[in-house]
């Protein structure tokens, strides 16, 4: 009489039920490398933008320190004129407010008024971050982060004078200017040269 044969069969579902278990751990592996992978470039992403955010910021601070300089400062006659109304300053580490003041041209520029070695430190010294003229632009939000177009401080600039151009026809200038982004982590910091030039300079001090 024949008996049954069952282990053959046992074992193939036995070979069957772990190759499935090891298919669904690969697929749960990979499954949890894509969300995370997901999860890392939405961070990035996210950097990425308060990092252009900030760097806008900066970049506004800058232009209109740009444009006051060579339209609304009378910067090039104060130096050829000895204007007092525009005369240079030893500047400190008051804020002013650009937006109802009037910023200040500095004859020490902002590493020796604040002792550091390069302008991106600037925001991160405590006693330094309060030098130079602060700048809201148009509907930059600096007071609400419940409302759209928020950042975490107002930009802030910083004018300092660097000396007569050779051709004594002008004066050039150092602008530093700081931006920060949704929150005080993400920080630009931009700095250019400005030429400020007279068609007709009147050097003799009138």
């Amino acid at each position: 009489m024949n008996q049954p044969r069952h282990g053959s069969h046992s074992a193939q579902r036995g070979v069957v039920l772990l190759s499935s278990l090891l298919l669904l751990l690969v697929v749960t592996i990979m499954a949890l490398s894509m969300f995370r992978s997901f999860g890392l470039q939405e961070r990035i992403s996210g950097n990425m933008r308060e990092k252009q955010r900030a760097l806008q910021a900066a970049n506004s601070a800058q232009q209109y320190a740009e444009w006051w300089l060579a339209n609304q400062s009378g910067a090039t006659f104060a130096v050829s004129q000895g204007s007092a109304a525009y005369a240079d300053a030893v500047c400190n580490t008051t804020t002013i407010n650009a937006n109802t003041g009037t910023p200040l041209i500095c004859n020490n520029t902002l590493q020796q008024l604040t002792g550091i070695t390069n302008a991106a430190l600037w925001p991160t010294t405590a006693a330094a971050s309060t030098a130079g003229a602060s700048y809201t632009p148009p509907s930059m939000n600096t007071t609400n982060p419940a409302v759209a177009n928020y950042y975490a401080i107002k930009p802030q600039f910083y004018i300092a004078d660097l000396g007569a151009l050779a051709t004594a026809r002008g004066e050039a200038y150092q602008i530093d200017a700081f931006g920060y982004g949704l929150s005080t982590t993400a920080i630009a910091v931009v700095e250019s040269t400005v030429a400020v030039t007279c068609v007709v300079c009147n050097v003799g001090g009138l």
